[in-house]
């Protein structure tokens, strides 16, 4: 077998397009679990059990089912009911939602780091709910938190390749076209191989960094 590097250059254009996609899923994903993950932590310390228990089985159901076939739900199951998204936005989604579910325990467990005395402190400067959560709690929770988040950053990207099962156009799958087309699945999967390694590995590089800085 000898390597072709015509064929390398041949499937650059769709390596880039590929590239493309799998970042916009990684990044809005993110944005999603982020997000979507401090909204529920926050509810497991809601007052009232009818909030905090609907929330727990929700995320124990969502976190104790296989990504895809959360995915295959949410695109095959769901226009049956009249709601429809595209393939990347499908895919974004899924990923999202199924990432909060364990964002929202490291926001838990960094939330429940905060020392008590911090609650304290902002009931008895009588600091409203809303001010106690986003100026006291939450800047302390976050920082011991971050790197935790930085590595389902790394985990979400290397689930993206799951996107290819409803369609999606992301790295994986431009391979598995272009190897299918050209009968040369050698180069194109190396290159994707590659590029996975390249775009990860830094990132765990700068998130080791990261939690040296916050520890000191």
């Amino acid at each position: 077998m000898n390597w072709d590097w015509s064929a390398v250059a041949d499937f650059l254009p769709k390596f880039w397009d590929g590239v493309l996609t799998t970042l916009q899923a990684l990044v809005l994903g993110s944005l999603i679990s982020f997000t979507l993950g401090l909204v529920w932590a926050i509810a497991f310390r809601a007052p009232t059990r009818f909030i905090r228990w609907p929330v727990g089985l929700i995320t124990e159901f969502i976190r104790n089912t296989p990504l895809l076939v959360q995915l295959f739900f949410l695109y095959f199951v769901l226009p049956e009911w009249g709601i429809q998204f595209s393939a990347l936005t499908t895919g974004v989604i899924a990923i999202g939602l199924h990432y909060s579910t364990y964002t929202a325990q490291v926001y838990r467990a960094g939330i429940d780091a905060v020392p008590a005395g911090q609650w304290e402190a902002a009931t008895a400067l009588s600091l409203p709910a809303r001010r106690t959560w986003f100026a006291v709690i939450l800047p302390q929770a976050f920082r011991r938190v971050v790197p935790a988040l930085g590595n389902y950053v790394v985990a979400m990207l290397k689930d993206t390749p799951l996107l290819m099962s409803i369609g999606v156009l992301e790295l994986l799958q431009q391979a598995r076209l272009e190897g299918a087309a050209t009968f040369q699945y050698t180069e194109p999967l190396t290159v994707v191989g590659i590029a996975f390694i390249v775009i990860a590995y830094p990132a765990s590089l700068l998130l080791r960094s990261l939690e040296r800085r916050l520890v000191r």
